[in-house]
């Protein structure tokens, strides 16, 4: 079969603008993968190496790790973040997932764009500054939500900040800070869901509730998964608000709450480097190893 001159000359255009494609491509994500070297493999690998050495480089195996571990401060930091990590994951599916669908079903009028617009507002705040912020509201004399603080029986600062009361504070302090930007997200996703899915479920008859949890729940199951392995890895590294917090109350509640201010600690009150870098190994285990059981088990990179 003989082809035209035309058709020659799209043949040749399509390889030409592929390649043209490609390279665009590969210069984006190079940059990207400098940076993620630079900033991410090399000191990854530098902690590893310090992990398992002493402060003379010698090779010292696990040491490091069952030194840290045997600190009278480590388990008490472990459960303190595994107990914020089940508040702070839940509260984000579960509320992330039911203000996207609200939002969604208010997306025909002007209500929805003002609403994603305040949503986005927290976000913008670095974590200190959403910590100060809130240090001031949770402070009964100068709140202005004290008489709600003195109606729930706090009536002074210290009360507020109880050590049981942190999980629930450091929660609602991460999702103010966090799910807004998750919410914005997961709208999109909903506005991605075909058209012709959500037609045919109102005239199979389903109700929004149905709709929600039968149709646009499921086909939103992987972003809640992505949301979920990045909230955990974030969630795991808590430090910016026990840390402040820890500050502004004197000591009250702890400068070794959490695993990475037991880490901080290791490494500038101790001068415990290599003690530090083993805390720091672990934590970064086990955010990989949640992070492939979360892809595992939900399918994540299964064709839809």
């Amino acid at each position: 079969m003989t082809l035209t001159h035309s058709q020659a000359g799209s043949a040749n255009r399509r390889p030409r603008g592929a390649a043209r494609q490609s390279r665009a491509g590969m210069a984006f994500v190079a940059a990207y993968v400098v940076l993620l070297i630079a900033f991410g493999v090399l000191p990854t690998g530098y902690a590893i190496y310090f992990a398992f050495t002493d402060a003379g480089g010698t090779f010292t195996g696990f040491s490091n790790f069952v030194t840290t571990a045997q600190d009278f401060r480590f388990l008490d930091a472990v459960g303190h973040v595994a107990v914020y990590l089940v508040f702070w994951l839940l509260s984000l599916v579960v509320f992330v997932v039911a203000l996207a669908l609200l939002l969604h079903r208010l997306s025909s009028g002007s209500t929805s764009r003002t609403l994603r617009f305040f949503y986005y507002i927290p976000g913008a705040l670095a974590g200190a500054a959403s910590v100060l912020v809130w240090l001031f509201m949770l402070d009964p004399t100068v709140s202005p939500a004290s008489s709600l603080l003195e109606a729930l029986g706090f009536h002074t600062f210290g009360e507020v900040i109880a050590p049981g009361n942190l999980p629930v504070l450091f929660t609602i302090i991460a999702f103010w800070t966090g799910a807004g930007g998750w919410i914005v997200v997961m709208y999109g996703a909903l506005n991605n869901i075909p058209t012709d899915i959500m037609e045919a479920a109102r005239i199979d008859g389903a109700n929004a509730w149905q709709t929600a949890w039968h149709v646009q729940i499921p086909m939103l199951r992987k972003w809640i998964v992505y949301m979920v392995i990045l909230a955990f890895a974030g969630g795991a590294q808590l430090f910016v608000e026990p840390q402040l917090l820890s500050l502004a109350s004197v000591g009250t509640a702890g400068r070794d709450y959490s695993l990475n201010q037991l880490t901080f600690d290791f490494a500038f009150q101790m001068n415990n480097i290599n003690g530090a870098a083993a805390v720091s190994v672990e934590l970064l285990v086990v955010s990989v190893s949640a992070a492939a059981l979360f892809v595992a088990r939900s399918g994540f990179f299964d064709a839809d």
